[in-house]
């Protein structure tokens, strides 16, 4: 199951980019949500109040959360 599937059926809205640098995801985790991303190996992990979500996304990942717009990067 790839990461946007895995945000979906947590119920997550997600959109999918990609360029030749690589590929972008976003996702809409709720502005007023206490929300913290970090990355770990090839896993990226989201906890949101008390809702906790791990996904794998390759070696080369980094992720970012801002006004609870969760972003994740990818290099090619």
């Amino acid at each position: 199951m790839t990461v946007l599937q895995q945000l979906e059926e947590e119920g997550i809205v997600a959109r999918r980019f990609e360029d030749e640098d690589g590929l972008v995801l976003v996702a809409d985790v709720g502005r007023g949500a206490d929300a913290a991303v970090d990355v770990v190996g090839e896993t990226v992990i989201v906890v949101a109040g008390e809702d906790h979500h791990e996904f794998e996304v390759g070696a080369d990942a980094r992720a970012f959360m801002n006004n609870g717009v969760l972003t994740i990067e990818v290099n090619a």
